[in-house]
Order: structure tokens, then sequence, then C-alpha cells
């Protein structure tokens, strides 16, 4: 268990603009890593394995992308007793995002805004810093020889146009697939323009078509075959969800996230800084994201993997998703209220609800 009570920590960190309090949090998880400052955050992991997509995950709880852009703080992550850590989203080239301020606290609804604009360093970048990872030293271990499994997220430039998304996406891919546990295609970022245009009939088909071909070069030129993952909006109704499954299943990619933050407002509304633009998570997320779930076990069918994030800030809450029809969940906002302790609460929850 953690020695410093997060309780404490929090209020220094929420005195502070969030994307400075975001920084020095990553800061310290990187350089505090294998040393005994670890200790503060450390929490013995869970053991609730379930394979998924072919990967052995040591629990069934993750870390949603957006935390950790850059890859810095793999292993300082990892201490905190996550079965899987997601790293970007990264794209081929260095970008700074969006202008700041452009992450916002909505405590009194335990959410946050953002428009961060996959703000990174780059895939140069991001691969070395996956590579100082002790998780990189061999990705073909998902078994017992593998603590933790590592996802990496991969996105397109800002400056590239959407009809030519498909390109950032293979260069993307071609860069982390040896790195990786598996690979996440994030094409539903509210703050990357047009990007949620990718989720359409036809484009969508285009794009997983191309992954697709890649994925299966890719594994012959490393004897390993990555599994992919597509992470999809909240934002969408139940034709789309639909729409979004029979590309999946057409393709045979091997699992979903569902979801990313959302662009509605109905939950906040009235509260400062609810009308700034860019993608809502945390509490007034969860149950959008439920009802995609729903609608995607039922359109997949059971064993189609399905990892579930948007508003996580209890075990309960964790509950409600593996109910929903996930398989496994991912945490971000409410790590953020919450603190490392909610990782082993949420383990020991879904621990408990396999075992009943």
């Amino acid at each position: 268990m953690a020695l410093v009570p997060y309780g404490l920590a929090r209020p220094f960190l929420f005195s502070l603009d969030p994307e400075t309090a975001h920084e020095h949090t990553i800061d310290m998880l990187a350089r505090g890593a294998g040393t005994p400052l670890q200790w503060a955050w450390c929490n013995a992991r869970v053991h609730d394995p379930v394979t998924l997509a072919g990967l052995a995950l040591p629990n069934r709880v993750g870390l949603a992308a957006g935390l950790d852009k850059n890859a810095r703080a793999i292993d300082g992550l990892a201490a905190m007793g996550f079965g899987f850590v997601e790293v970007g989203t990264v794209t081929p080239l260095a970008q700074p995002g969006n202008p700041r301020p452009r992450m916002f606290r909505l405590p009194a609804r335990e959410a946050l805004i953002n428009r961060m604009g996959f703000n990174n360093e780059g895939l140069q970048a991001f691969v070395a810093n996956v590579e100082k990872s002790r998780f990189h030293s061999d990705p073909r271990k998902t078994g017992a020889g593998q603590r933790m499994i590592l996802g990496l997220n991969i996105g397109k430039n800002a400056v590239t146009p959407i009809e030519r998304a498909t390109d950032d996406y293979l260069i993307g891919l071609a860069g982390v697939y040896p790195h990786a546990n598996y690979v996440t295609v994030n094409i539903s970022s509210p703050n990357t323009k047009n990007l949620r245009d990718l989720q359409s009939d036809a484009a969508l088909d285009a794009l997983l078509a191309a992954l697709k071909s890649r994925q299966a070069e890719l594994a012959d030129e490393h004897a390993r075959r990555v599994p992919l993952f597509l992470k999809i909006a909240p934002d969408l109704d139940e034709s789309q969800v639909q729409a979004i499954a029979d590309a999946l299943q057409k393709h045979a990619i091997e699992g979903v996230i569902a979801t990313n933050t959302t662009l509605a407002r109905d939950a906040v509304q009235g509260q400062p800084h609810a009308q700034e633009a860019g993608g809502l998570s945390g509490a007034p997320v969860r149950e959008a994201s439920n009802r995609v779930i729903r609608q995607l076990r039922a359109a997949l069918g059971q064993g189609f993997p399905i990892i579930g994030v948007g508003g996580i800030l209890s075990g309960a809450d964790a509950l409600a998703k593996i109910e929903a029809g996930a398989d496994a969940v991912q945490i971000y906002t409410g790590l953020i209220y919450k603190g490392p302790a909610l990782v082993a609460e949420v383990a020991q929850a879904l621990r408990a609800h396999a075992k009943a």
C-alpha cells in the first residue's frame, strides 16, 4: 500500500494549474521509479488473471491512454498495481497540441475537460522511452514471465489532412509494433479536427483494412502477432455503434475500447469551466460509456474483447462496466480524483465479482 496517503498530496496538486500538476506527477513517477520514492505510490498487484485477445493480464484494471503521452513513466505507473498500462497517444511527428490553458477540473462533478490535442514528442522519442522500461525487455512474454501488459496508443498529426490519416496510422503501427503487447488505434479524440470522422462507415472500413494488411506484414516480419484495439467515442447512436461493431468483425480487429471523452455537457451545466471546448471525462461520462458497452456487447456477441473506460471512481463503478459487458476496465480521471489506492480497490472488486 502507498505510504503517503493521496489525500495529503491532492490539495497541493489541486492548488496548481491542472496541466502543471499533471506534468509534476509524470515527472515524479518517471524519476522515482525503482527508487525508495516509489513506495509513496506503490500498491501490491491484485492477482486476478484473465486472458483477453490472447494476452494474459495479471488483473483486469488498466490505465487509459492520455496520462503518459510520451511513455516516460511506464515503470512508475506499473508500480501502482495495474494489470495493463496504455501510454500515448503518439503521433508520427512531434506536435505541441492546442494552446494552453487546455485542461480544466470540475471537482464538484469529479470531472475533467481537456483539449490537449495529442501534444507529444513524436514517435522516435516515444519509442526511445518505451525501450527504457523494464516491460520492454521482451514484449513476447505475455504469460507468467510478464508482470504487466503494455499497450501503445497511436494517432494522427493535426497537420495531416484527414484524407491522409491512414498514412499516419500505418507509420505509427510500424513504429510501435515491436515494442507493444497490443496497439490501440485512437480515432475518437474530440480535440484533433475531423478525427472522429474516421468512425464513419466508409472511412473506418478503409482504415481498418489498411491496418490489418500492415499488421499481417509486421507479424511475419517480427514473428509475433500484436493485437489491434480500436478506441471509440461515447457520442454515438445505436446505429453508429452497430456499424462500428460490423466493421470490427469484418476486419477481425482483436478488441475495442469504449469509450473516450464526451462532447456532451448536460451533466455539468452551471459548473465553472463547463462550457470550455474539449472532451469531458470522469463521472459525467459514466452512463454514456456503459450504454455504448451494452450496445457493443449486444452487437458483437460473447467472446469479443471489450475494455470499458469512462467514469470509474470506485469498485462499484468498475463492476457496472463489467455488468454492461466489458471484460476489463481502464481508469484515468478517477486516478486524479481518488489516487493510486483506486487501482487496488477496483481490482479487488472485480476479483470478488469473478469469484462470486
